[in-house]
């Protein structure tokens, strides 16, 4: 049986994942106490959050943050130097996946094979013409517009046009966005595969996502009923290997530790196309890491006490290494 500890569990934040932030802090919450553990929300949107955490004094911080603020490192940060042990990757691993763009580029050095893309800054004085004209000379139509740095498929848009390129690009950095992705579109079967583990990694059974919408934007992926998850996926033997062989490499090439969930396309010909990697997967009742746990025989509860262990452990190990 596993010793009851203190759990901060830190959700809420200030970035566009805020309610499934929340979402997934309810499940979690709900299976460590049902376990026997002493769980603390901390809304990191609260200024006060530093001192609340430090009066606490949690064994352990697990991190139910979506996106910025949470997914990018810098909590990460805060909670090593405040010496508090936490879930999920480190600071590098998480800034590396959370930049869609420097991902990609690790994904090439792995040779895993990932659509091709642009990166676009925002400027003072506006979209550069040449940036569109480049899109459509470099990328072509259609073309996936996304935010570099957000999750959840925030902004997220697929042109077809050159009049809804612009309009795409125009719009997310009058939003705000200071980097935005170009990236060539491949049209296939969308499936997603996890890797959970510390000193022994575990590849769980790959999912094939059916969205309600185009792809499987915030609606598809929150929604009751936004989207079919299949298990097993509905792809070839050989595609299947090839996935969880880019899911693990994924995972280790990034430097993640405890658990990540790559999303891949599966393209016409059989070629798996690796798009993105989550370092804190949703874990509300619609996500797709609870789902793939469960197909492998891995309670919520199971699923996130292992999360717990295996951040107390890499604290331990790193204690030692400084002593």
């Amino acid at each position: 049986m596993v010793q009851s500890y203190s759990v901060a569990l830190m959700c809420g934040g200030n970035s566009n994942e805020r309610e499934v932030s929340f979402s997934s802090a309810a499940n979690v919450e709900k299976a460590l106490t049902a376990a026997g553990h002493r769980v603390t929300k901390i809304d990191t949107a609260n200024r006060g959050f530093l001192e609340e955490l430090q009066q606490l004094k949690p064994d352990v911080a697990f991190i139910a943050l979506h996106g910025k603020g949470g997914e990018d490192g810098s909590l990460q940060a805060v909670l090593e130097h405040l010496g508090i042990p936490y879930t999920g990757s480190g600071v590098l691993g998480s800034a590396l996946a959370m930049d869609k763009y420097r991902a990609k580029i690790i994904y090439g050095a792995l040779g895993l094979k990932t659509p091709q893309a642009l990166c676009l800054k925002r400027s003072s004085r506006g979209t550069p013409p040449e940036n569109l004209e480049h899109i459509l000379q470099n990328i072509g139509l259609p073309v996936v517009i996304k935010p570099s740095e957000e999750g959840s498929s925030f902004g997220v848009t697929i042109a077809k046009d050159a009049k809804t390129l612009q309009e795409a690009v125009e719009e997310s950095f009058d939003a705000g966005t200071a980097v935005l992705l170009a990236e060539r579109y491949v049209k296939g079967v969308e499936i997603t595969v996890s890797v959970v583990g510390s000193t022994e990694l575990q590849v769980l059974s790959a999912i094939e996502i059916v969205p309600m919408n185009e792809f499987y934007d915030f609606e598809s992926k929150y929604a009751e009923g936004g989207s079919d998850h299949l298990i097993p996926a509905r792809i070839s033997e050989g595609a299947l290997a090839e996935a969880n062989r880019a899911a693990l490499l994924a995972h280790e090439g990034l430097g993640c530790f405890g658990v990540s969930r790559t999303d891949m396309i599966v393209d016409e010909n059989d070629e798996v196309w690796v798009i993105e990697t989550n370092t804190i997967p949703g874990m509300t009742g619609t996500s797709l890491l609870p789902h793939a746990a469960e197909y492998n025989g891995i309670s919520s509860t199971e699923l996130y006490e292992n999360f717990i262990l295996w951040a107390l452990q890499r604290a331990a190990e790193a204690s030692l290494k400084t002593t």
